[in-house]
């Protein structure tokens, strides 16, 4: 904890030419620091023009500075912020003034570390941060922000008063061995049990969505060959990202590309095409769609409206269904007054395109964000997105929590039911990091970016 009181100081903003640069600094020298640079005490939360002057009495830049007096900063210690040209060279030299006047450079995620450890910030808090930094959809951005603004702590909150309020009826007849619970209290206990418990699996459930917005919804496209995958992919994207031919099988491997539809990101992923006669290199490529599809979270099923449709591989078959699968009639440029040949499959969403005159986008567009929204699971009005370690977490909790229910039920001995739920409490402490596990949080924030 020592290094705690190190004054830390680290570009923030990314490396290279640009407009401004910007230079964090925080910790005890940072308003004695100020003076020194700037020649005046900056007042706090109003932005100081003036000459960067370095050790050697030399104008580096011209710069605006603020100053954050703590503990009302992001770090909660003082903390100075100081916009300069955005040359690297400039940016390098007031980095190197500040080490030489003894700061230490900041680790990844240091920044943000020293708001949790000050108590500005919870853990998941703080994760949201980086969450917020590598949004790449809207729906992805209004998440992070939920849980940065303190919704997931919130809910926290609630289902650790829902433990502690069971715990303390428990330990009340801990203290009184001769006396057993009540019909009454014990039912009450195991309502506030379940409670928790539907608490803790409502949070559960959003896990699979946190994994989407952080990773983009795997949208796979499949169908035969020359049925135009490729064409409607550089249709999505709105470029020619792959090769198109007339002739069969030109795509072998597959083509990821990300982009958004309304407030959903998606990787889109062409897929060689599924020819049952395949051979040598286009078998491989059809092994790889396979695979592809096995991990996929959407489909859209190609087909040559001209031509009637084919049958899919057993492994496609059974990854698809009518609430994951969008059937893409393509080619509809070709078809007669009579409509098309190809059958969509039955009961599956449709539409018809032409991707060569880009006619059917809007419909195709529409349709793919009703499907990605179908996956999107919320908690109560807000949406939450837990991450890996929260899911880890909150599936030891759901496990105490059973435990402590079936021992209500069966009378259990009121010491291993008190057992039970301090587990909860433990595995509930360790999202919102109420517990001290300095290995951990060492982990945690050793991912963030270096000025964070």
């Amino acid at each position: 904890m020592a290094r705690q009181k190190d004054t830390i100081a680290a570009l923030a903003t990314p490396a290279g030419t640009a407009a401004l640069a910007t230079i964090r600094i925080s910790g005890p020298d940072t308003q004695h620091l100020a003076r020194d640079i700037l020649g005046v005490a900056p007042l706090p939360r109003f932005a100081t023009h003036g000459d960067y002057t370095d050790r050697g009495g030399d104008v580096v830049d011209d710069v605006v500075a603020t100053l954050y007096a703590g503990p009302n900063s992001y770090t909660g210690e003082d903390s100075l912020e100081i916009s300069c040209h955005g040359s690297p060279f400039i940016a390098h030299k007031i980095l190197a003034d500040l080490l030489a006047r003894g700061c230490r450079p900041a680790e990844p995620g240091e920044f943000t570390q020293r708001a949790f450890l000050k108590g500005r910030m919870d853990l998941s808090q703080a994760e949201a941060v980086m969450d917020l930094i590598n949004a790449r959809s809207e729906r992805a951005l209004a998440a992070a922000r939920q849980v940065l603004r303190g919704a997931l702590g919130r809910h926290m909150t609630g289902l650790v008063d829902g433990v502690l309020g069971a715990l303390a009826t428990v330990e009340a007849y801990i203290d009184f061995p001769d006396e057993d619970l009540p019909p009454e209290d014990r039912g009450r206990l195991a309502q506030r049990i379940a409670a928790v418990l539907s608490g803790a699996e409502q949070l559960l459930a959003t896990e699979r969505t946190g994994a989407l917005l952080r990773e983009g919804i795997a949208t796979v496209i499949v169908g035969e060959p020359n049925a135009g995958k490729s064409s409607i992919l550089n249709l999505l994207v709105g470029s020619s990202r792959a090769i198109v031919s007339p002739q069969p099988g030109t795509t072998r491997d597959f083509i990821e590309e990300r982009i958004n539809v309304g407030p959903h990101g998606l990787r889109l992923v062409d897929t060689a095409g599924l020819n049952p006669h395949a051979t040598g290199l286009e078998l491989q490529g059809v092994e790889k769609t396979l695979e592809c599809a096995e991990r996929a979270d959407l489909f859209l099923v190609v087909l040559d409206a001209t031509h009637p449709t084919p049958p899919l591989p057993e492994r496609i078959s059974r990854c698809i269904t009518e609430l994951n699968t969008l059937v893409v009639l393509n080619k509809a440029d070709l078809l007669g007054r009579g409509g098309p040949v190809a059958e969509a499959l039955p009961g599956f969403p449709s539409v018809t395109v032409s991707a060569l005159r880009g006619e059917g986008l809007g419909a195709l567009v529409a349709r793919l964000e009703k499907l990605a929204d179908s996956l999107q699971q919320t908690v109560g009005e807000e949406r939450i997105a837990i991450n890996v370690r929260h899911a880890h977490f909150l599936s030891e909790a759901r496990a105490c929590l059973a435990a402590a229910l079936e021992k209500v039920s069966s009378k259990g001995p009121p010491e291993l039911l008190a057992s039970d739920l301090r587990g909860a409490l433990a595995a509930f402490g360790e999202i919102s990091g109420k517990v001290d596990n300095e290995r951990m949080l060492d982990q945690l924030f050793a991912s963030f970016c270096i000025g964070k």
